[in-house]
């Protein structure tokens, strides 16, 4: 498995930009994709597309398919990015809190344009979408045991994402978020 933490300062900054987190959610979905491809789903242009597909396949996020035809598709290199300032020098600390809040701004924007369109589902998946919160009061330790429980969970099923024959009939890309903080005192 590689390793997902992101270290790279130049690396981070390029995942900075809002716009390239919805490239990588859309390839993640639904690739390989053309820049045209992208482009209809995200609703930006085409040029601005296929620059910030290749600003992410500078550093190795996405790459294009070889195939035949004028028109490449991408497609996601890496199905999961760690994004930590820990161990980091003062600036690639910075690109890492940059680039983690990119990515906090577009998956919040995600989130609530999906809770939005909720009313268009079907009934059978209306009551399985929604936010959830709680507080706990934990040691360090219960802590990452729970959040290690937790993250066993999101792995569950993720071998559908590489391989669509795997998906059952009627399943669909569902994005589940989990978030970890710790209250400081």
């Amino acid at each position: 498995m590689t390793d997902p933490r992101v270290r790279d300062p130049k690396a981070l900054r390029a995942l900075s930009h809002p716009f390239r987190w919805k490239l990588i959610h859309v390839l993640t979905e639904g690739g390989p994709l053309t820049a045209t491809q992208c482009s209809e789903k995200l609703d930006e242009s085409v040029a601005s597309c296929s620059y910030h597909l290749n600003m992410l396949a500078k550093y190795g996020f996405v790459e294009e398919v070889q195939g035949p035809g004028r028109q490449k598709p991408w497609r996601i290199t890496r199905a999961r990015q760690s994004i930590s300032p820990d161990g980091l020098d003062p600036e690639g600390a910075m690109a890492a809190e940059t680039a983690a809040l990119a990515y906090l701004d577009q998956e919040f924007e995600r989130i609530r344009e999906r809770l939005v369109a909720r009313k268009l589902l079907e009934w059978e998946w209306r009551d399985s979408v929604g936010t959830d919160g709680s507080t706990k009061f934990l040691t360090a330790e219960e802590l990452a045991e729970y959040k290690n429980e937790l993250q066993a969970l999101l792995t569950k099923y993720n071998e559908r994402m590489d391989d669509p024959s795997l998906r059952p009939e009627g399943s669909r890309a569902v994005r589940i978020f989990l978030g970890v903080t710790v209250a400081t005192d």
